[in-house]
């Protein structure tokens, strides 16, 4: 716990009477232990434990990857959840479900039908989008007006040809068949048609996502996240040379496109279908209310699994700390391990040095990141009150 960092002042903080707080709360899950929702209520949970006068205010937050339902059905008055059976990346049937907004947009997340925690063992040539697909199908069959594809999380490297294969794609080898599910398909296919695609719906599609990686190349969707989906040296090698198969049987879209490489490729996909590109956390601050909610509040308390390097590159404790920083309210950070430099935060804590190490911390993250939440309580409370 360090309460030394250089912050972000307090022109724009407010204190109610007699010392009252109005504190919000939103950090994104903290992958593979605690989702978003959950993490903002154990945060304020602990928050009210030593301040139980203040006022509390949940927007739990996402960047396109696992958690972006859980961040729109929380934070978003009206949304429900709309259940659907998917082809899981292994073809199991999954129960999943996307999220419909009251505006008529409908959210869709791939982690939640094609993602890498609904595997094990993970089958880096075999995985596949289907399941995304299906609920992207689903979305588009209940009439919404617009979608957001959240995209992250994902067990495939398919180039998002499973889902694209469900909205009207045909894929075939030289004799015309359909090809394999997954990359593996991919090395045989010789011909694509995207002329039955089904249409956008009329407000179009949106990509959520925070990965910028192309689709080929060195950072490309086989190099660098092949080997998190189980992928050794030779199947890498395997994995670029299919998706660069697929690359040239669609030429509309060019795969060294920023974000192309996303999910294993399923950017690439999605760009195919006429969806354009979005940066993931900026986004989904804006439509869940993120920048009204911090305007007058006295502390925002952000958070993810783990703060490093790569948080800067629009993660969502970056983009919460810019909107807090803008509205001139000190902001304080909660992750799991912190590896990186978090002096702009007015206050940070890590669970992995609260709860001894990080296997304890990930054993029961509730109950750390409540100790968390009391400790910035502590430490904080008294100096902003």
């Amino acid at each position: 716990m360090s309460g030394d960092g250089t912050g972000v002042g307090g022109g724009g903080a407010s204190v109610g009477p007699g010392g009252r707080l109005r504190v919000v709360f939103a950090p994104d899950s903290f992958k593979g232990t605690v989702a978003a929702a959950d993490a903002a209520d154990a945060l304020a949970r602990g928050w009210r434990a030593v301040r139980p006068g203040d006022e509390v205010v949940l927007r739990p937050m996402a960047d396109g990857g696992e958690g972006t339902l859980d961040a729109f059905a929380a934070a978003v008055a009206g949304a429900r959840r709309m259940p659907v059976q998917v082809a899981g990346p292994d073809s199991r049937p999954a129960a999943s479900s996307w999220v419909l907004l009251p505006d008529g947009t409908g959210v869709v997340e791939l982690a939640a039908t094609s993602g890498i925690t609904m595997l094990d063992p993970l089958l880096p040539l075999d995985a596949h989008t289907v399941g995304f697909g299906q609920a992207i199908a689903a979305a588009l069959d209940h009439g919404v007006d617009r979608l957001l594809l959240g995209l992250g999380g994902s067990a495939t490297s398919d180039g998002g040809g499973g889902a694209l294969e469900v909205l009207g794609a045909r894929f075939a080898d030289a004799a015309g068949e359909p090809i394999p599910r997954g990359n593996r398909g991919l090395g045989v296919v010789a011909s694509a048609d995207l002329s039955g695609l089904r249409p956008l719906p009329r407000g179009g599609a949106v990509v959520l996502g925070d990965v910028t990686n192309p689709l080929l190349g060195p950072s490309g969707a086989a190099a660098v996240f092949g080997p998190q989906k189980g992928a050794d040296a030779a199947t890498v090698d395997v994995l670029e040379a299919n998706l660069a198969r697929l690359a040239g049987l669609l030429p509309a879209v060019d795969p060294e496109t920023p974000g192309t490489g996303a999910a294993g490729g399923t950017g690439f996909a999605m760009l195919a279908w006429g969806a354009e590109l979005g940066g993931g956390a900026e986004l989904i601050a804006r439509i869940v209310g993120l920048p009204e909610a911090v305007r007058g509040a006295s502390l925002v308390i952000t958070g993810e699994g783990r703060y490093d390097g790569q948080s800067e590159a629009g993660k969502a404790p970056t983009e919460v700390a810019g909107i807090a920083e803008r509205a001139g309210v000190p902001v304080a950070l909660v992750a799991g391990a912190i590896t990186a430099d978090a002096t702009r935060f007015a206050a940070s804590a890590s669970l992995s040095e609260l709860a001894g190490d990080g296997a304890a911390a990930m054993a029961d993250g509730p109950r750390w990141l409540a100790e968390a939440g009391a400790v910035l309580a502590r430490t904080l409370g008294a100096t902003l009150g």
